[in-house]
Parts: structure tokens; C-alpha cells; sequence
């Protein structure tokens, strides 16, 4: 198995994850919400992010059957993670607007 520095950016396992408990504002930290509460929204789905993210023009897939550990409630509301791309092959940015994680979530709440 290859050290991860030695992988590509663009490999799928590379791509960040995103979970919608990060996005929700009736989460507090401690339950995994990672943004301002006056930048989340009412319980997001996985599939609503990807739309926005997909929307944008990032490269992303959606995990179904993916659960978030701190989430307790294993409804299939709460189900799901979408992974995307934020560097290419040679490791620059698909999108300049979004060099981290972070400035993605916010954008997709926006």
C-alpha cells in the first residue's frame, strides 16, 4: 500500500469528506456541527450538499450508507457523506474560490 503523500490528489480516497452534521444548525460543536450557527441551515441531507457542491462545478460523489460517529440517530435522514474533490492531479486547486474544507462548507450554506 503507497504512504499517502506518495497518492494522488485526484484519487477518490483523497477527496474531503463532508457530513451534513457539519452544515446543521440544531447541532452544537460538541455534536459535530464545524461552522458558525448564523452560516448553517435545518438539517441538511447528503444529497442536498451534493447538488450545491455539483452546482458549483466541484467533483463530488455521494456515500449513502456512510454515518457521521458522533451522530446518534440512525435514521436515514441523517445518513450519508459527500466526498469532494478539491485538488487536481498535480495538486492545484479545482476551484480557486475553495482552498480548504472550511471555506467550502460556508459557501455551500451561503
Amino acid at each position: 500500500m503507497a504512504c499517502a503523500a506518495a497518492r494522488s490528489p485526484a484519487d477518490q480516497d483523497r477527496f474531503i469528506c463532508i457530513y451534513p452534521a457539519y452544515l446543521n444548525n440544531k447541532k452544537t460543536i460538541a455534536e459535530g456541527r464545524r461552522i458558525p450557527i448564523s452560516k448553517a441551515v435545518e438539517n441538511p441531507t447528503a444529497t442536498e450538499i451534493q447538488d450545491v457542491c455539483s452546482a458549483v462545478g466541484l467533483n463530488v460523489f455521494l456515500e449513502k450508507n456512510k454515518m457521521y460517529s458522533r451522530e446518534w440517530n440512525r435514521d436515514v435522514q441523517y445518513r450519508g457523506r459527500v466526498r469532494v474533490q478539491l485538488k487536481q492531479e498535480d495538486g492545484s486547486l479545482c476551484l480557486v474560490q475553495f482552498p480548504s474544507h472550511y471555506t467550502l462548507s460556508l459557501t455551500s450554506c451561503s
